[in-house]
């Protein structure tokens, strides 16, 4: 029997549950969802509920919250320590990352402390791209971590055809 794969999930996940601007990515979102979350450990961090806690729109905040509810979603057993935010910040300081994209990094720096397989994102500018991924997992390399990080789009895990 196949060891599931473990797969952190950074808030655009579940954010694409209610993208309406976005119907193809919501599509395959509530997809992976309904037909594929048992297939893998899924969990979340704490920065996915404070994210989603900065949502101004309360009906939708209190509907992003329902979905983590709903779905019992774990949390990873290491959240922000001073490791994660030591690997964020060598992320940020060799601009693998930009200034501004600190809690991204934090999402890395978590998924990487926990040993994720996959860290599962929407986010193609900052998170989900071959050139980030491969900067990500070469600092990782040089600190130690040894284990490869996939960073990747529910597409890719589901090899969805676009």
């Amino acid at each position: 029997m196949e060891k599931k794969l473990e797969v952190y999930f950074d808030t655009t996940i579940i954010n694409f549950l209610f993208a309406d601007d976005a119907p193809e990515k919501k599509e395959a979102t509530i997809d992976f969802f309904e037909n594929y979350l048992n297939d893998y450990h899924v969990y979340i961090s704490q920065i996915v509920i404070d994210e989603i806690n900065q949502t101004q729109d309360l009906e939708k905040r209190e509907a992003l919250l329902g979905k983590i509810v709903y779905y019992k979603f774990k949390f990873l057993d290491i959240g922000i320590n001073e490791e994660v935010i030591r690997l964020a910040k060598l992320y940020l300081g060799n601009k693998i990352l930009p200034a501004r994209s600190y809690t991204d990094a934090l999402h890395i720096g978590i998924a990487t402390v926990n040993e994720a397989d996959i860290l599962l994102s929407w986010n193609y500018q900052h998170l989900a791209n071959v050139n980030r991924k491969r900067k990500v997992n070469i600092l990782n390399s040089s600190e130690n971590y040894t284990k490869f990080l996939e960073i990747i789009t529910p597409y890719e895990l589901l090899d969805y055809e676009k």
